[in-house]
């Protein structure tokens, strides 16, 4: 029977909920965490190594273990105690895995990117990053003032989306300079142009604004069009999550018809 770390004083166990609990920590070490059989597993198969993985022998999948054992990963029996600790999720699931964080490959001429206008809500967040890697966007620009991607909500949300697409935090400017020649649209309740009608097929950078204040006045200094989803007379607008998803799987029917 292999040493069970039980102290909460354990220097993995403190490096791991430090990585859990503070942005700062995570862009300094370059590292996420993650938890459940199914994220660390679906980062593993997409060919990413944990450093190290805290698990309970107790309620661990074992199957996963034996994944992890053929890797170079750091494997660290752990009790419950510990586990709960670390975990930001109400229910643990047994394991916790420290990550590099992902640096998937940027296109040099990306022909569907998404914006992100100081989105906040960490759900919002991950929702719309699955939405996007599900819908084949491939690259997210996150502009000023959004919540972190690496946020455990934002990783439990996006369901690996941050292993499958380049996420990247940046300026305005970069911005423009990561979208030379793309189209940009913006989605707008009060638009005049119906998501349906534009041509999806060609390059193009759709943003999508904060919740509660939409496109911010950076955004609106591109040159833009405005796309509605129409909508049911007397009901609120879309949120961003949902918004997201209408406009994106429109643009990939479009490519795929």
């Amino acid at each position: 029977m292999p040493d069970v770390i039980s102290s909460l004083q354990n220097p993995r166990v403190r490096q791991a909920l430090n990585l859990q609990k503070n942005a700062r920590a995570r862009r300094s070490e370059r590292r996420i965490v993650l938890e459940g059989v199914r994220l660390i597993g679906d980062a593993l198969e997409r060919g990413n190594t944990p450093e190290f993985v805290l698990y309970d022998l107790q309620t661990a999948d074992y199957d996963l273990v034996a994944k992890l054992q053929e890797t170079p990963s750091l494997l660290l029996p752990s009790s419950a105690e510990v586990i709960k600790h670390v975990s930001e999720t109400q229910q643990p699931q047994g394991m916790v895995a420290v990550f590099p964080l992902p640096v998937p490959p940027v296109p040099k001429y990306p022909e569907r990117v998404l914006i992100l206008d100081a989105i906040r809500e960490p759900g919002n967040m991950g929702t719309i990053l699955r939405t996007a890697a599900a819908s084949g966007v491939q690259m997210v620009l996150l502009a000023s003032d959004c919540v972190d991607p690496y946020n455990p909500k934002v990783l439990r949300s996006g369901m690996g989306a941050h292993f499958r697409l380049p996420v990247i935090e940046a300026t305005w400017s970069e911005i423009t300079s990561f979208c030379e020649g793309v189209a940009f649209y913006i989605a707008d309740s009060t638009g005049d142009v119906n998501y349906t009608s534009v041509d999806w097929r060609s390059r193009w950078a759709l943003i999508i604004g904060n919740e509660a204040r939409g496109i911010g006045e950076r955004a609106k200094q591109l040159q833009t069009q405005r796309v509605a989803i129409p909508m049911a007379a007397d009901t609120e607008s879309l949120n961003a999550a949902v918004a997201s998803a209408v406009i994106l799987f429109e643009a990939r029917r479009q490519r795929n018809s």
